[in-house]
């Protein structure tokens, strides 16, 4: 599990009193885990906001709920704080936060993003664009947003039809199909005009 220094714990103990607020934890996630873009955050979470499938920690003077789904991510991973002149900081390290860990068993849009960072992207690139999962409808369906050189460009359909959609329907035959959320009318990086 989560390595928490003594003097992280006493600083969030703290921070979380001065809440207000019975029953204030925190939560501990990985938001685009397994992809270049990984982030390891720490979020307040009221009585009621965490997840059915997250799991409770007790830490000293505070609980934690660990987002289940980043759980692998989140091996090896300590948080500490240090005191400064400016009061302190408060660090997060997860060395297996950026690292694929996706299996079949792993949640849909784990699966999605590292077929998006591993198989798409590296294509994309070479326009100077790239494709990124913006969530999962209730309908099955991935939305996307292009960015660079796909943004505004004349043959996105094509990429998105043609490439991205293909592609992620064969690998994940679950989903239903992609839609684009893009803002087509920015051309500036465009890669065909």
């Amino acid at each position: 599990m989560i390595e928490m220094t003594e003097s992280a714990q006493a600083y969030l103990a703290d921070l979380l009193a001065k809440q207000g607020e019975e029953g204030v934890a925190i939560r501990v996630f990985v938001a685009q885990p397994g992809t270049p873009n990984a982030e390891t955050c720490i979020a307040y979470c009221r009585p009621g906001e965490h997840q059915e499938e997250d799991i409770s920690v007790a830490y000293e003077g505070f609980n934690a709920w660990i987002d289940s789904p980043s759980l692998p991510f989140l091996e090896e991973a300590k948080v500490d704080f240090s005191e400064d002149r400016m009061g302190g900081q408060l660090t997060i390290k997860a060395p297996n936060a950026r690292t694929p860990n996706v299996d079949e068993n792993s949640p849909l849009p784990d699966r999605l993003n590292y077929v998006l960072y591993n198989e798409i992207n590296p294509g994309l690139a070479s326009h100077g664009g790239m494709v990124s999962l913006v969530e999962i409808d209730a309908e099955g369906y991935a939305i996307l947003q292009f960015g660079g050189g796909c943004q505004g460009c004349a043959a996105v359909d094509i990429t998105l039809k043609q490439s991205v959609e293909q592609t992620l329907l064969e690998r994940l035959p679950e989903l239903s199909g992609v839609r684009d959320v893009t803002d087509h009318t920015v051309t500036e990086n465009a890669y065909y005009q």
